[in-house]
């Protein structure tokens, strides 16, 4: 009888672990849109040197408005130290990875230098995958745990790749649509040009 509430125990107090790590998880990633005039930056606390920062965004309307000309947006990664981690140059969206160098806030900016207004779509996450040392000294939890925090970023990763892959797609369904709804609205404007510039020929 003793050995299965000493089993039971064990059970609740790993379930408890799993838990707390998963509610620690949820509170670290972060997704937003944010409209860059100029210069825009968002910031987010890493708690740990060495965890790693990765995510993506989306400029959401570039294949509509943007011309061939137009120099993207710049995307920068600063430390709290004040240390460029992380670059992009004229891009209409990208996805980012690296290794926190040191604990403290670190500042995302988005630079346009158009004068037109951009909407981004932003995704971060920060990931911390413990040490064995971190963790409690029970020889049978700590590769479970180090195991568990493994597949959270495997997970993790996998979900930053469909939201990246869903604000493109919604990107592409939006710029087809507007293609489509084009020239249905040109052509009455088109025909009435042609019939007042004196080619009656084709309103017959």
């Amino acid at each position: 009888m003793e050995r299965g509430q000493r089993e039971r125990s064990v059970m609740k107090i790993w379930m408890l672990r799993v838990l707390l790590m998963l509610f620690s998880f949820l509170g670290r990633i972060s997704s937003l849109s944010v409209t860059v005039n100029d210069v825009e930056c968002v910031y987010e606390y890493v708690l740990y040197e060495g965890d790693t920062v990765s995510g993506n965004f989306v400029v959401v309307d570039h294949d509509i408005f943007w011309s061939s000309d137009h120099p993207g947006i710049d995307f920068t990664v600063t430390s709290p130290a004040g240390n460029t981690v992380h670059t992009l140059k004229g891009t209409s969206g990208d996805k980012f990875e690296f290794k926190a160098p040191r604990s403290g806030m670190y500042k995302f900016c988005f630079h346009n230098s158009y004068a037109t207004p951009e909407t981004v779509s932003f995704y971060i996450h920060v990931g911390h995958i413990p040490n064995e040392h971190d963790l409690a000294k029970d020889e049978h939890l700590n590769p479970i745990n180090v195991k568990i925090a493994e597949l959270r970023e495997a997970l993790e990763s996998v979900t930053a790749e469909q939201k990246y892959l869903k604000a493109r797609d919604a990107r592409h369904r939006r710029n087809t649509n507007q293609t489509w709804e084009f020239p249905t609205c040109k052509m009455p404007v088109y025909l009435f040009y042609r019939c007042t510039a004196g080619n009656i020929n084709i309103c017959k």
